[in-house]
């Protein structure tokens, strides 16, 4: 699909990331991409890229036909209402703003604007993203626009809005959790003998050779296992010890947290 203008409202990590999610994936060009912020010497890179670069979210949202909002949660009314006068109903804005809601965001544009969340991860910038989206009332095409932009930038479901925040807790915080379990494989592998780059390239190819296996077969972890944990073998030795030790009880004590800290 080709559009006239997308604006991400927000030039961070997450802002950036998409920005260069949707260029490498072709769904746009990046001269038809703005992104915004304060501090645009940050945003060199998206503009040799093409990217216009501006400071001035008013004017950047004017002719465009999807507003991606990636500012942080504090400034997201302050950010609506500075350019709910320049937008118009058919547009789409997609807001990727944690911890609020459609309903919030709709009173703060104070027009009929059709609005989306979505909750990617950094991996989009690689177009490997999980994306949770959510809506109200709006068109199929609406929808279907939604979905070819972020199905561009990895695997895109749909679900209900209640359900994300603890989207943002399993797919997007979920990306520094999977890191800090590779992290502690090259750690372990470092000891047993390989050097830190060997390590690095066997965990992460390792992960991802799981994680395929899991999306590709439609499995379930513990069929997976059962394929390489033989009687008496190392691998059921190694995660006995893990489990003794509290792997999985520790996982899902920091998933069930941090998604607590975002619902207190």
């Amino acid at each position: 699909m080709s559009l006239n203008s997308i604006a991400i409202i927000g030039g961070g990590n997450l802002g950036k990331a998409i920005a260069e999610g949707l260029i490498s994936s072709g769904f746009t060009k990046a001269k038809q991409i703005t992104v915004t912020k304060r501090n645009t010497a940050t945003l060199d890179a998206l503009k040799k890229q093409g990217v216009n670069i501006s400071s001035d979210n008013k004017t950047a949202v004017k002719k465009a036909d999807i507003v991606l909002l990636c500012v942080k949660p504090f400034q997201a009314k302050e950010v609506a209402k500075e350019i709910s006068k320049n937008l118009n109903s058919k547009q789409i804005i997609i807001s990727v703003i944690s911890g609020v809601s459609i309903e919030e965001l709709e009173n703060h544009l104070g027009k009929n604007i059709t609005v989306f969340r979505a909750m990617p991860n950094t991996a989009i910038a690689i177009r490997q993203s999980m994306t949770c989206v959510s809506y109200k009332n709006t068109s199929a095409t609406n929808i279907k626009t939604v979905e070819n932009l972020f199905n561009a930038l990895g695997k895109t479901i749909t679900i209900d809005e209640k359900l994300m925040d603890a989207s943002t807790i399993l797919g997007a915080c979920g990306t520094a959790f999977a890191m800090r379990y590779i992290r502690a494989n090259i750690q372990a592998g470092i000891e047993i003998g390989f050097d830190a780059v060997t390590a690095s390239l066997i965990a992460a190819q390792t992960v991802k050779g799981a994680a395929d296996l899991l999306i590709q077969n439609n499995s379930h972890p513990e069929a997976e296992i059962d394929k390489v944990t033989t009687p008496k073998g190392v691998t059921i030795t190694g995660l006995n010890q893990m489990e003794h030790h509290g792997l999985s009880s520790s996982v899902i004590k920091g998933i069930t947290e941090a998604y607590k800290k975002m619902n207190p």
